[in-house]
């Protein structure tokens, strides 16, 4: 098995259930998703229902994600909701556990830090404990946060970061590094199947429409007829995958040999200015742009390096920033009740 280092464990972890060895039965592969009424993890749940030799469990607090973006497999044999925070354990029998419950979006875990730091720390510590009880394959989001604001570009997994460690963002940035972490401890010490998977910006439908991540933001704007905010300078860089190009990498990550970290995202690399000025000419050209003024921590720029994740995992986004941006569009309208002029 591949490993990050020379850290290869000797112990291997139990077996879920003898269900998985019985000659005449053949057991459907149970998953459980965490934050899986999220934006991302209601993509990957329907991707993963898509198939019918599983059974998906959710388990989800609502405190950004919504039963709404479920409402398709709500009363589905092979689907289970259960309403849980990550923070208190969680007994399931499971095969896999995609491990996405945290809020992503600076609004949300600058509102409650302490939440967010406990999500990360304690709800990973209680995944993995779950994973070790079961012998489940356990795949950790975590984020090119990690990275801080970079002193390298673009950005390969064996950099360490440039972090603050008592910033505002810190909640976030620094707990994903604690689940990464937590994640290869117990893969060295209990021999537990780890995946670990540092996911960049995405962007699609079912995003929090307020949720005050760049692409959201700009789109509802366009659609109200509201001025686009540019955090200034305007030079600051992000690259932007669509989701369904994401959950095909955390699946195939999943699937595949190697425990990561492996970088997810798409190089193609933006300025907020373009970013603003793309919204504009795809969606609203009548819109102004307004430059407002940026808050502490944030990085300049952000390009991953997917060089890893095209060779271990074959994968690389296929949706450009220009096709992926309407069918926000028609999300947005939807939701907001705006329909196109």
């Amino acid at each position: 098995m591949a490993t990050n280092g020379d850290h290869a464990s000797t112990k291997p972890p139990p077996s879920p259930s003898p269900l998985r060895n019985a000659k005449f039965f053949q057991a459907n592969m149970r998953i459980l998703v965490t934050g899986g009424a999220g934006f991302i993890g209601s993509h990957l749940v329907d991707r993963l229902m898509e198939n019918e030799k599983n059974e998906v469990i959710v388990a989800d607090n609502y405190f950004t994600g919504s039963k709404d973006n479920l409402k398709k497999w709500i009363g589905h044999p092979r689907f289970e909701l259960i309403r849980h925070d990550v923070t208190e354990p969680l007994l399931v029998e499971v095969d896999q556990i995609y491990h996405l419950a945290c809020p992503a979006s600076p609004i949300f875990y600058k509102y409650n830090p302490v939440k967010t730091i406990k999500t990360n720390v304690i709800g990973t510590l209680n995944m993995l404990g779950l994973a070790k009880r079961v012998g489940a394959r356990i795949l950790l989001t975590s984020t090119s946060e990690v990275y801080g604001d970079p002193l390298i570009h673009p950005q390969v997994e064996s950099y360490w970061g440039n972090v603050n460690p008592i910033g505002v963002r810190s909640c976030y940035d620094e707990g994903k590094r604690v689940a990464e972490t937590l994640m290869f401890d117990y893969h060295r010490q209990h021999g537990i199947e780890i995946r670990i998977a540092r996911i960049f910006n995405t962007y699609g439908p079912r995003m929090n429409i307020d949720d005050g991540r760049v692409v959201s933001n700009f789109i509802a704007q366009a659609i109200r007829n509201d001025p686009l905010t540019v955090q200034s300078p305007g030079t600051q860089t992000r690259s932007f995958c669509y989701v369904s190009d994401m959950v095909d990498g955390l699946i195939r990550l999943m699937e595949g040999d190697n425990t990561g970290p492996i970088n997810i995202g798409n190089p193609g690399e933006f300025t907020m200015i373009e970013l603003a000025e793309n919204v504009k000419e795809l969606i609203n050209p009548k819109v102004e742009i307004k430059m407002v003024e940026n808050t502490p921590d944030d990085p300049r720029q952000r390009k991953p390096d997917i060089s890893k994740a095209k060779e271990l995992l074959g994968w690389e986004p296929k949706v450009k920033l220009r096709d992926g941006l309407p069918l926000m569009e028609d999300d947005f309208r939807t939701r907001l009740g705006v329909p196109r002029n």
